[in-house]
């Protein structure tokens, strides 16, 4: 049984960069932390929402600015990490206390994915991505630090709280995950080197806004309605609602999850920096692709923050085909 330090620690990019496996392990204790108040939310009074919105105009729930004000205590306290961002924060957050000004890497996160989800029992997750600041150390952060593209990553993975917990990670050698074993307070190593199927029958995408959709994307879906030619049955089609649990269903099984844009979010919804690109190098890690539908999401130059962008993410057979779709409604 090998423990998510002893494993983090053992790693070849995290030997010869310790900084980098402390700040995992202060993620991680966080996660640890949210997981518990997850299970109790319904006794601590941390159900519902606060009544404000975050910086996207989505309405926060109490377990958001709770996710988020526990992951940002956990490198501020540990002094891993020069600086922070997140979707509930409108501006990057700098740890310039003296000593958090040395460190080498900050930290993008969704605190809690699928929030909306929390009342009524559904898997979420904590989402987050590790760059190396490209300004001088021992000087405060700025913005150029946090966006950066998707292929300047040095870590990114997910923590799901569903029926246990787990965390799936990567440092671009590999993805792999981790169950937590609620007795023994410790993640275990449960997949090593994981590889998303080449393949798979199932897709996921909000069918309710199909309308909204374009042609393409309409043509697409209605084809994985039709008979699948490898079983001989249609597509399946499962949609959680929470980014995080249909990736990590694909992920194990194979199938594609798509986003995309629409007349209501002509950009698309999710946020590249803290769902997109950390979502896209597990996906690239694991055999499999992540796109916005013409290039891979972490070749994309973000100009902002908070930038939104189309995501289609999954199996590498099935966005190819999803791309011929697409490419033929140009």
């Amino acid at each position: 049984m090998i423990t998510f330090p002893e494993f983090v620690y053992g790693e070849a990019c995290c030997k010869s960069k310790p900084e980098l496996a402390a700040l995992l392990n202060a993620v991680v204790l966080s996660g640890k932390v949210i997981n518990s108040e997850i299970r109790r939310a319904g006794l601590a009074d941390l159900l519902g929402d606060t009544g404000d919105q975050n910086v996207q105009g989505e309405l926060q729930t109490k377990m958001d600015l709770f996710a988020n004000d526990c992951l940002k205590n956990a490198l501020l306290n540990r002094r891993v990490a020069a600086g922070y961002a997140s979707e509930e924060e409108e501006h990057i957050v700098l740890f310039n206390d003296g000593l958090a000004e040395s460190a080498r890497y900050v930290v993008l996160a969704d605190p809690l994915d699928g929030s909306s989800n929390i009342d009524v029992n559904v898997t979420v997750g904590t989402i987050f991505s590790v760059y190396e600041r490209i300004t001088p150390i021992d000087s405060p952060v700025t913005i150029d630090d946090f966006t950066q593209h998707g292929r300047a990553q040095v870590a990114a993975g997910y923590i799901i709280y569903g029926s246990s917990a787990m965390l799936v990670y990567t440092t671009g050698k590999g993805v792999h995950a981790f169950t937590y074993d609620q007795s023994l307070g410790e993640f275990f190593l449960c997949r090593d080197k994981l590889q998303l199927p080449s393949t798979g029958t199932t897709y996921s995408i909000n069918e309710g806004n199909m309308r909204n959709y374009s042609q393409g994307i309409r043509n697409y879906v209605a084809n994985c309605q039709q008979e699948n030619i490898s079983t001989g049955k249609p597509f399946s089609s499962r949609y959680i609602g929470s980014l995080v649990a249909d990736f990590h269903r694909n992920l194990i099984h194979g199938g594609i999850y798509l986003y995309p844009e629409s007349r209501i979010y002509n950009q698309g919804k999710l946020r590249l920096m803290y769902e997109c690109n950390p979502m896209g190098f597990i996906a690239e890690q694991a055999s499999a692709r992540a796109t916005n539908g013409l290039l891979s999401v972490l070749d994309i130059d973000p100009d902002e923050l908070h930038q939104r962008s189309p995501f289609y993410v999954g199996s590498s057979e099935l966005i190819k085909k999803l791309h011929i779709n697409l490419v033929s409604m140009l």
